[in-house]
């Protein structure tokens, strides 16, 4: 095979990349486009396997992505999906480098973030690109000798075609033009002495381009006063490192605390339901719904998944593919509870056995939707309830496109923000604002109190009047029959 070289670099006169390609990736990064974007890289920022790229001076993240890049062979213009894939030339292995520091200064054109001196190593070797199949590639990253991203071109969100095509609709793609066609998940940050490694090949390991190797290196000429600086925050951090806790930083406090949820866990759903009503709030409960394990009783946090009616053109878009149904449980954390909005439209299923069952690997607490359970008895059989309209065999796309997450959605008649509290057992789901949860369950365990002292007396024959609810005569007993149970 022909290696990349000096010849190779200086035929490519633009450097095209796409943000995001992936399905790993959109899950990580929370988004999943619609169509493909794109920005440019300089071609001053290519060079070879072996050469050492500089973190600038005074930078924290310098970001390494590694990605499959093609190699245009002939012009393309207003090329069709069929024939877009003669018009590439090769693929090989790419590094697409930048640094986080500074993403803020040009305003989403990644110039200078992305386009630094050798921010785009390629190589070593070419691989014909008639002698693969596009969709039969594998990439692979090392950081100093640990592999941390492994992906196939399997399910693209947009296949290397597409790029091609859809790039040259608005826009000559010239011999030597070089796409860089996303990353998968697991790009992070390298420091000075760092060692980064990419290589492409097919999938059955028959061809391969060898390991790109970039060495990175502390830049030592300081940012002049004339250009932006470099400046980073907890987000860029975030984003760089891949996540909070890979950067290195404390996850975000949550409102359900251990203590908070123990408490909504000790006082009955129809206590909770009271007090809501006494601030006013009477459309939070989720209604119409049964559960696969009425025995259980789930607090969690909620995250929201929204389906709207199936329209046969929008399906083709949004139904296939890592599309919103599956990012929604691939992401679901450890005790959250995910809550579907299907309308109440029970003619079909919104979720069945296998992603069920992934959202209970993943930790949740409960999955509620206002639609139907595909494969029901396998649902029910899971240790995670999950709260539903009624089982129906149907298929998703029967009436349903999953369309976006994590939005404030409608379920059962009630209104559900992400973050809201959801506690839900056999009499009932109710949705609790995060913001009055603590006062709110104090007044219940001092309602529940109450019940349990009015219970007892009522036990021992006294009649209901002026007890329930208490007059004053009745509110000086139960102070001391308080008293009493506090200094048992």
């Amino acid at each position: 095979m022909e290696h990349v070289n000096g010849d190779t670099l200086a035929g490519a006169r633009k450097v095209i990349a796409v943000h995001i390609n992936y399905p790993s990736r959109a899950a990580q990064r929370g988004r999943t486009p619609a169509q493909p974007s794109y920005f440019l890289k300089p071609s001053s920022s290519l060079a070879l396997s072996g050469s050492a790229v500089e973190r600038p001076a005074g930078c924290e993240l310098l970001g390494y992505e590694g990605e499959i890049a093609l190699v245009i062979g002939k012009a393309a213009r207003r090329v069709s999906l069929e024939d877009a894939w003669t018009h590439v030339a090769a693929v090989t292995a790419s590094n697409d480098l930048g640094v986080y520091d500074l993403r803020y200064a040009d305003k989403g054109s990644n110039l200078r973030s992305k386009g630094g001196d050798g921010f785009t190593p390629v190589g070593p070797a070419l691989i014909p690109a008639d002698a693969v199949d596009p969709s039969r590639l594998r990439i692979r990253t090392w950081h100093n000798g640990q592999l941390v991203q492994d992906d196939t071109t399997e399910d693209l969100l947009f296949p290397f075609g597409r790029l091609v095509a859809d790039l040259s609709q608005l826009l000559t793609l010239e011999e030597g033009d070089i796409i860089l066609t996303g990353t998968p998940a697991g790009a992070s940050v390298a420091r000075p002495g760092d060692v980064l490694e990419v290589e492409v090949g097919t999938a059955d390991g028959s061809l391969t381009t060898g390991r790109l190797v970039t060495r990175v290196e502390e830049g030592t000429t300081p940012f002049a006063d004339f250009g932006a600086g470099p400046k980073v925050d907890d987000l860029q951090r975030e984003e760089a490192w891949g996540s909070r806790e890979a950067a290195g930083l404390a996850a975000p406090a949550s409102v359900l605390t251990p203590e908070l949820k123990a408490k909504l866990e000790s006082v009955a759903t129809a206590t909770l339901s009271s007090q809501l009503r006494k601030r006013g709030l009477n459309n939070v409960s989720i209604d119409g719904l049964q559960a696969t394990r009425p025995d259980r009783r789930v607090v969690g946090l909620a995250r929201t998944l929204r389906y709207v009616p199936n329209r046969e053109d929008l399906f083709k878009t949004h139904g296939g593919g890592f599309n919103a149904q599956k990012r929604a449980i691939d992401s679901v954390n450890e005790g959250e509870i995910l809550v579907m909005e299907a309308r109440g439209e029970k003619g079909t299923g919104t979720v069945g056995d296998i992603l069920a069952l992934r959202a209970q690997v993943r930790g949740a607490a409960a999955i509620i939707t206002d639609g139907g359970v595909r494969d029901y008895a396998a649902v029910a059989g899971l240790e995670m309830p999950t709260y539903f309209a009624n089982p129906h065999p149907a298929v998703l796309g029967r009436r349903h496109i999953p369309w976006d997450t994590d939005i404030t959605i409608a379920c059962g008649g009630a209104t559900v923000q992400p973050g809201d509290i959801i506690v839900a057992d056999s009499d009932g789901i109710l949705v609790i604002p995060p913001a009055i949860a603590e006062e709110l369950v104090e007044d219940c365990i001092a309602q529940e109190r109450e019940e349990t002292f009015i219970f007892e007396m009522v036990k021992q024959g006294n009649s209901v009047d002026g007890l329930y609810p208490m007059n004053a005569a009745w509110q000086a007993r139960y102070e001391e029959w308080k008293a009493g149970k506090a200094n048992d």
